[in-house]
């Protein structure tokens, strides 16, 4: 997809320099235009006015209500097309509303170009109403900020938002007063920039001789997978290589996407988030190469190292920042895809695997008998019999993940995708992917606690015809933090959440919704709505009446 974007914005590249553009605004939608990033996803105010103005009629907006919400879609959308989506925010409220999601579009390597409108230039030095500090607002979790020193700069800063975006899989910021975009247009040779930016996605030799000598010799080698293989190249060079060495495959812990088939016989599983326990999975390998993640994201603190004293790891990451943090013995920055694939014909191969599969979906449980509730895992259960084998699942039901994983495996690239970070994420995100790719089917689930904070972006569902199916599981309280309060010994302050109507949210905003609290109505519903899911055109919310689950393990 990456290649198809840079060869568009090539193939325009010489339209724009014989057909020079009469403001700013004009260079940066003929920028926007080459670059393919021709759907904007915005909560626009005042200063960005003379941006949208006329939009032109080639160019896509998306209006979201909140810029939460704006942008989890343009993340989604992001991820679904493997090229950057570009969002437009409102100066100093809009972009501090949108500082939570931008860091978890960062901790989802989800690239995006971020346009933050500013005040007028000519009177900045003032403080005017709606001016910002907008330089740092974002803290670290953008991977490129600039405002820059020219309005004729705009364009050029747009273009190098998106390689910076691109090449460190996260959200870049340009920031543009609000009077640049009427400014005069650049001259053709002012729009810096490369454009074509090339990327290099082949495995040093050295490296793969290194790497292939550490599995030759080790007794019993493990690889983790991790979301930054999530790709048909990254499976295709994970299963070669897992299947040339005979040898398990562990999903990483805590992953935004997944990276190797759940259903190829040697997945072994998700490892565990707590220390203790992932040192007794990794035990009886001597060796472990990590592809896609860094080594290796934890949730509750426990004491002692990750792996057992003597155990060798090896990272390979796409990630700088993951690999320069991992407490490893070799950690290798370059593509995962292209070194694994390399290293499958670098590796002496071993005995092929042969046993049973490693792991499989637990059975469904039994009906609730009458007059029992049902809970999580007989919707999660009930979904993963149903849903076609290139359905995406966007995941942020907190309490129940472990339960979601177990029921329903990601059997195609792209098949699962979680929120990193921010509550109310995963709802805009599903909308996005959907806008994205129409032609999968795509359904979230989402805690009830969840979705209420982005329930406002199923008003730009309906608007744009989002087909997707969100299903939130109602259990009517604050369940994850029940349970590890549960752990202390004592009760949290916080009071149930059973007063409310979550559907009732949705009807609001024109959504369509249904409601489900018998097993029977939950597998009728389940029936109807999964049949033909990759061609909805409009959103549905259902709503699944769960009880609480008695326990929550990280």
């Amino acid at each position: 997809m990456e290649t198809q974007v840079q060869g568009r914005a090539a193939a325009g590249a010489q339209d724009a320099g014989t057909r020079p553009a009469a403001t700013v605004r004009d260079a940066a939608f003929d920028v926007m235009r080459r670059l393919g990033m021709t759907t904007i996803f915005a909560n626009p105010g005042s200063t960005e006015v003379s941006l949208l103005a006329g939009f032109p009629d080639d160019l896509e907006f998306v209006l979201a209500l909140h810029e939460g919400s704006v942008v989890g879609m343009a993340a989604g959308h992001a991820l679904g097309r493997g090229a950057p989506s570009l969002v437009l925010v409102h100066s100093m409220p809009g972009f501090g509303n949108s500082v939570a999601a931008l860091a978890t579009a960062r901790l989802n390597h989800a690239p995006l170009v971020v346009i933050v409108g500013q005040q007028d230039r000519r009177h900045l030095e003032l403080d005017p109403f709606l001016a910002g500090r907008l330089n740092g607002l974002a803290g670290e979790y953008p991977v490129w900020v600039d405002q820059p020193l020219r309005p004729q700069d705009v364009p050029g800063a747009i273009v190098r938002a998106h390689h910076e975006a691109v090449t460190a899989r996260g959200p870049a910021i340009v920031i543009v007063p609000m009077d640049d975009w009427l400014a005069p247009a650049p001259a053709p040779h002012e729009i810096f920039g490369a454009s074509r930016m090339l990327r290099s996605a082949g495995a040093d030799p050295d490296v793969v001789e290194e790497l292939a000598a550490l599995l030759d010799d080790a007794a019993s080698p493990v690889i983790v997978a991790g979301a930054g293989a999530d790709s048909p190249d990254g499976w295709a060079a994970l299963v070669a290589l897992a299947e040339r060495l005979g040898c398990p495959v562990w999903q990483e812990p805590f992953g935004p996407q997944a990276g190797f088939p759940q259903d190829h016989p040697q997945f072994a599983g998700h490892l565990p988030a707590r220390r203790a326990r992932l040192r007794d999975v990794l035990a009886p390998h001597d060796t472990v190469l990590v592809a896609g993640t860094g080594m290796l994201r934890q949730y509750p603190y426990d004491e002692g190292p990750l792996v057992e004293p003597g155990t060798r790891v090896a990272v390979v990451s796409q990630d700088a920042a993951e690999a320069h943090r991992s407490p490893v013995d070799v950690a290798v920055l370059g593509s995962p895809a292209a070194v694994c694939a390399a290293l499958a014909g670098a590796v002496t191969p071993r005995r092929a695997f042969d046993g049973a599969p490693l792991t499989s979906r637990p059975p469904a449980p039994e009906p609730p008998a009458a007059g029992e509730p049902l809970r999580a895992a007989h919707v999660l259960a009930a979904l993963g019999d149903r849903l076609p084998r290139d359905a995406i699942v966007v995941e942020e039901s907190p309490s129940s993940r472990l339960q979601l994983n177990a029921h329903i495996p990601a059997r195609e690239p792209m098949g699962f995708v979680s929120a990193m970070g921010l509550l109310g994420f995963g709802m805009p995100a599903s909308i996005g992917l959907k806008m994205a790719r129409p032609d999968r089917p795509i359904i979230a689930v989402l805690g009830d606690g969840s979705s209420l904070y982005s329930i406002q972006a199923l008003w730009s569902a309906v608007q744009y015809r989002a087909g997707v199916v969100l299903v939130v599981l109602v259990n009517g309280g604050y369940a994850i933090m029940d349970r590890l309060s549960e752990k202390t010994g004592q009760a949290g302050p916080w009071p149930a959440l059973d007063g409310l109507d979550i559907g009732g949210f949705a009807r609001a905003q024109s959504c369509e919704t249904r409601r489900v609290a018998t097993h029977e109505e939950l597998l009728r519903t389940l029936d109807e709505l999964t049949v033909d899911l990759a061609q909805r055109e409009t959103p549905l919310l259902l709503e699944a009446i769960v009880a609480q689950d008695p326990t929550f393990d990280a």
